[in-house]
């Protein structure tokens, strides 16, 4: 028996089987939840590729969630598959590497910003309001963040982007708690995910995070994290909501 059992949960923003995204459907599904993914574009072959892999292959839908048709018809793409969803995990963000990260936070221009803003942060609102008529009391809403109250090397408008996501899982918290959804983030140690690969300098958190973690970092394990999300999602945190559970081995705990 596992603690997502009965579940219905859509992870959004799966791509490659070294993605967050995946391992969390890989841990939801043994836990015993039924799940649907999705992504678009030209990544959703990928995707569709790569679900395979999961232990039981699930639905792929395809949603853009910055695309307001995409999401009106989230709904009518669910119901194909399951009768509602008590979950949905954000797992999507998005900088562009060239004009954003690396070093870049000076000059990075105002419509590479404003994309980032809306694809990792307004998203989780939007994602959150295309799927509420499919989730009842008690439903549960996770997101992915990178501790955003400091700023790190290389992250720059990303790391701007995440504290906008940050603050609006809180809002969605509590706008959305009168009808006993939860809204909560975890907040992941860097991995190795492909995303992570993109960003200039990021092996310089990855050491830092070697050396500072007091139980230890493996940048290429995703299940601790995959783990805490599902653990969101299920019954066990009733009364939590608004909050974000780090994952990164203590380190953000330490002052050196």
């Amino acid at each position: 028996m596992g603690i997502l059992d009965g579940k219905r949960i859509l992870v959004a923003g799966v791509t490659m089987d070294s993605s967050i995204g995946f391992a969390v459907a890989k841990v939801a599904q043994e836990q015993g939840a039924t799940v649907l993914i999705s992504n678009f574009g030209r990544a959703l072959g990928i995707t569709k590729r790569i679900a395979k892999r999961l232990p039981v292959e699930p639905p792929v839908l395809e949603l853009d969630v910055t695309d307001e048709e995409h999401l009106a018809r989230l709904p009518e793409l669910v119901t194909e598959h399951v009768d509602g969803l008590d979950g949905v995990v954000h797992s999507i963000a998005y900088g562009n590497p060239e004009t954003l990260l690396g070093g870049k936070f000076l000059d990075g221009p105002w419509n590479d910003v404003a994309q980032a803003v809306q694809v990792s942060a307004y998203s989780l609102k939007s994602l959150a309001m295309a799927a509420k008529p499919l989730m009842g009391s008690g439903s549960s809403v996770v997101g992915m963040t990178f501790d955003a109250t400091v700023a790190w090397p290389a992250y720059d408008w990303m790391g701007v982007a995440k504290a906008s996501l940050e603050s609006t899982s809180r809002y969605l918290a509590r706008d959305l708690g009168a009808d006993g959804i939860r809204c909560n983030l975890v907040s992941a140690g860097p991995l190795r995910t492909l995303a992570a690969k993109a960003i200039p300098g990021f092996g310089d958190l990855e050491e830092m995070w070697g050396t500072r973690a007091p139980l230890g970092w493996d940048n290429t394990d995703q299940d601790p994290t995959a783990r805490a999300v599902c653990a969101l999602l299920s019954d066990f945190f009733p009364a939590t909501t608004g909050e974000i559970v780090h994952v990164d081995g203590g380190f953000h705990a330490m002052g050196a």
